[in-house]
């Protein structure tokens, strides 16, 4: 094997796992915004492939009504879809489910 074909043959290579790398490197940074009539007081992004909530993403914050965060929803597995679930002051709760947080950049809970 000539010099130029291993040099051809390490550059694919590099290529290929620049590549893979870049899938598993997609943005998966949401802005959540409440749209809702009340305060949203827990957030959850599940992947879709577990059957659990995962931890409350606010934490001790509440997201007031026409609030906005910046989340980051990566769990390290490279998957893109994931379930959002939203608790609010009134008791309330709603889920939407197979949201594809590397094709969005803003997601709305609204009433």
């Amino acid at each position: 094997m000539s010099l130029s074909s291993l040099s051809r043959l390490t550059l694919a290579a590099a290529l290929i796992v620049s590549l893979g790398s870049a899938a598993s490197a997609e943005n998966r940074e949401v802005t959540v915004t409440n749209a809702s009539s009340a305060a949203m007081i827990e957030f959850f992004a599940s992947n879709t492939g577990t059957n659990n909530w995962e931890e409350d993403i606010l934490g001790v914050d509440v997201l007031a009504v026409g609030e906005a965060v910046d989340v980051n929803i990566d769990d390290g597995s490279g998957d893109c879809v994931f379930d959002f679930k939203a608790t609010f002051e009134d008791g309330s709760s709603a889920v939407m489910g197979n949201v594809n947080v590397c094709e969005i950049s803003q997601f709305d809970f609204t009433d």
